[in-house]
């Protein structure tokens, strides 16, 4: 009874050493790539990936008319802010097959082979994933762009006209829990 009373406790702490400090520690995402229609465009989640100017991420939210995705930093490792302990969290596939997609996963689901999770921080104001800034690519979804890793492809996945985008931070100090689509 006791070992299965510590297993609980330790299982609630690193759930709970995932989510954010404080508030302040929440941010969203702006992309910025002047001359480009992805200027000025918002991070979003859906479907487990990042996208930038995304119309509805068909998420569930504490506020539902916010359709922006909001995201924290630990240890490294970028998630999608909730206030539930179930944590999702991003990854980067820059495997010759993954070319630098960036995805998500939902609480203890396992992270595609060849992802990796930890490797983003913030530089100068904006997020990198391994010292590189991030692409975006025309989507077809809702006239949105695909958000990529830098992998050395320039189009990545068969995708034609990316440019390369600085992912602007924007700290939020009233950030809108949501669970996003898989």
């Amino acid at each position: 009874m006791q070992i299965k009373n510590v297993l609980f406790a330790a299982s609630l702490a690193a759930s709970a050493s995932a989510l954010p400090s404080t508030k302040s520690d929440t941010f969203g995402i702006v992309a910025i790539h002047s001359g480009s229609g992805v200027q000025y465009s918002s991070f979003n989640a859906a479907k487990s990936s990042i996208f930038a100017g995304l119309k509805s991420q068909n998420a569930s939210c504490a506020r539902p008319k916010e359709q922006d995705a909001t995201f924290y930093l630990n240890n490294g490792a970028l998630y999608l802010y909730d206030q539930s302990a179930t944590p999702q969290e991003v990854y980067v596939d820059r495997s010759g097959m993954g070319q630098g997609k960036i995805g998500y996963t939902t609480g203890a689901q396992p992270a595609p082979k060849n992802a990796e999770r930890q490797g983003w921080a913030t530089k100068d104001g904006h997020l990198q994933f391994a010292g590189n800034d991030l692409i975006a690519c025309p989507n077809s979804i809702d006239g949105a762009w695909s958000i990529w890793a830098d992998a050395g492809v320039a189009n990545p996945a068969g995708n034609s006209n990316c440019v390369g985008i600085a992912a602007r931070v924007e700290s939020t100090s009233n950030p809108n829990g949501c669970v996003y689509t898989q």
